[in-house]
């Protein structure tokens, strides 16, 4: 493994490293290798250069995961430029709001994408902030080389020297994450190449990845957790499949087709690989997988039960973290099957993990309370230093928001958010107990419990649920009867079931519970 902090140092070591490796392959079977890679970011550098790009020069950028988009990434790294990634789901409004609190000097955007106007939206955006240049980008990476009219490129040799390499204490945040969020308010975290290096690494050590893995690069490459993919990429000669937007009619024939080793990136791809499988029959999915790596969003442990036993590997090997601080907990390949069903695994290297009671003092084994983390992958704090009051305690410890409890022998399990838990006549029920109970249901495919307002209990007990294709509609009574037999308190038993085709999830695969509490907090049906 290579053990640079600096992303542009990593490009350089690892093209010199493996040159001819695959570093890259994609939807239309397009290739970079890490030389082609390294080629193709400074051509595009110096072309970014041209138009004013300098070390320090904030660029939005809200890309696909195309091959393009890495190697956008890498050019920016060249110039120490400050990047932030923008989610392509995100709209106007929300694109004008984070453009603005960055003061970005260049937005970059796709022309259109999924029957979304991009560069409608941001020359909109730019009419109204003179100080903003728009790039419009084009897939049209072909024959390892940039086309004229993807993005401006130049000759390398007119680029100044890379931005020196300074130590992890002096490295400047050259990373601005908003939030994916299932709250209202998007933040901007501040990251360095060094704390999303600290994280990589630790993904990369958990998975123990090699030259020969192929990645599923499902995640947004907007997303932190895509970020932390190309890192790990880079440092173990590890190549990525890179999907631009999860199909599962064609992208699981596409990873597939290219050998996927690491079939990642959370609960909703994982499902969808499962129904692939037993849709397939007897014959393997994924012949060469060896995990499935996850994150982002909670998963049922009866999913790991099923896809070891159908689809191979490991099954999933989950981490636990946030924009704010990727991969602060991972499992391990080798660890028993009782952790990788239930737990997040143990905190990472560097990274401490504090659980406490709400009036701050530490909670005992076993006893759930609010995660705190503080580790090498820790954000620099927030754009806007007046989130930062509430956000860290004394320590420096992140609040997260989380609830959980770290069991004997060290392992974490995330039990719900602070915000997750719902008040029923006084008593706590945590939706996350709930669901897993729901999820080992044979006719459910996908859960969501949420609180709704109610004028007797305070809150009412409600579970969204999405069908099996083909099973019968489950009744109140059944659920009941199914989570009495598991052993649920009767008190934590919905009073409330409510089916739908889908759960709305944001790119992390978290479910948008305050979009479906918005829907059905009418009265009880």
């Amino acid at each position: 493994m290579i053990h640079e902090a600096n992303l542009w140092a990593l490009v350089r070591r690892r093209a010199e490293a493996t040159p001819d490796a695959l570093f890259a392959v994609d939807e239309d079977d397009r290739t970079l290798s890490f030389a082609d890679y390294q080629v193709a970011s400074e051509r595009c550098a110096a072309g970014l250069f041209s138009r004013g790009v300098r070390q320090g020069t904030r660029v939005s950028w809200q890309l696909p995961t195309w091959l393009e988009s890495l190697v956008l990434v890498g050019a920016l790294a060249r110039l120490g430029a400050v990047q932030n990634p923008i989610l392509p789901i995100l709209r106007r409004g929300e694109v004008a709001f984070v453009t603005g609190q960055c003061e970005a000097r260049l937005l970059v955007v796709p022309e259109a994408f999924r029957g979304f106007d991009h560069g409608e939206m941001a020359r909109a955006i730019a009419a109204e902030r003179p100080e903003l240049e728009v790039l419009v980008c084009h897939r049209g990476l072909q024959d390892r080389c940039l086309p004229e009219g993807w993005l401006p490129e130049g000759d390398p040799a007119s680029l100044p020297d890379p931005p020196q390499e300074p130590t992890a204490e002096q490295m400047p945040a050259t990373w601005i994450f908003y939030s994916s969020g299932t709250t209202a308010d998007p933040k901007g975290a501040l990251h360095t190449d060094g704390s999303l290096a600290a994280a990589s690494r630790a993904m990369a050590s958990a998975l123990a990845l090699q030259p020969d893995d192929r990645v599923a690069m499902v995640f947004p490459i907007t997303h932190v957790g895509g970020i932390n993919w190309l890192f790990a990429g880079l440092m173990t000669g590890c190549a990525q499949i890179v999907v631009a937007g999860f199909d599962p009619s064609s992208s699981i024939d596409l990873l597939r087709r290219h050998g996927v080793t690491q079939a990642t990136a959370g609960t909703v791809f994982h499902q969808a690989y499962l129904a692939a499988q037993r849709e397939k029959g007897d014959a393997a999915l994924f012949p060469r997988v060896r995990a499935f790596p996850g994150g982002g969003a909670p998963k049922p442990s009866q999913l790991h039960a099923d896809i070891k036993r159908e689809l191979g590997g490991a099954g999933i090997v989950s981490g636990y973290g946030m924009t704010e601080c990727p991969i602060a907990t991972m499992n391990r390949l080798g660890d028993p099957d009782e952790k990788l069903a239930h737990s997040e695994g143990r905190p990472t290297a560097g990274v401490e993990l504090r659980v406490t009671r709400p009036n701050g003092s530490p909670a005992a084994e076993g006893e759930d309370g609010e995660i705190r983390v503080r580790g090498p992958q820790l954000c620099r704090g927030y754009l806007d230093p007046k989130t930062n009051r509430n956000a860290f305690d004394q320590d420096g410890f992140l609040r997260t928001g989380d609830l959980g409890h770290l069991d004997a022998d060290g392992f974490l399990i995330v039990t719900g958010r602070l915000k997750d838990v719902i008040i029923r006549k006084g008593e706590n029920i945590s939706a996350a107990e709930v669901e897993d109970h729901l999820f080992a249901h044979p006719a459910l495919a996908d859960v969501a419990v949420i609180g709704l307002p109610d004028e007797e209990a305070g809150e009412r007990c409600c579970a969204v649920v999405v069908l099996e294709p083909g099973a019968k509609a489950l009744s109140l009574a059944e659920m009941r009867d199914f989570l009495l037999e598991r052993g649920l308190a009767i008190q934590k038993v919905p009073e409330q079931i409510e089916s739908r085709e889908a759960l709305p999830r944001n790119p992390a695969g978290k479910v948008l519970k305050r979009d479906l509490r918005q829907h059905y907090r009418g009265p009880t049906r």
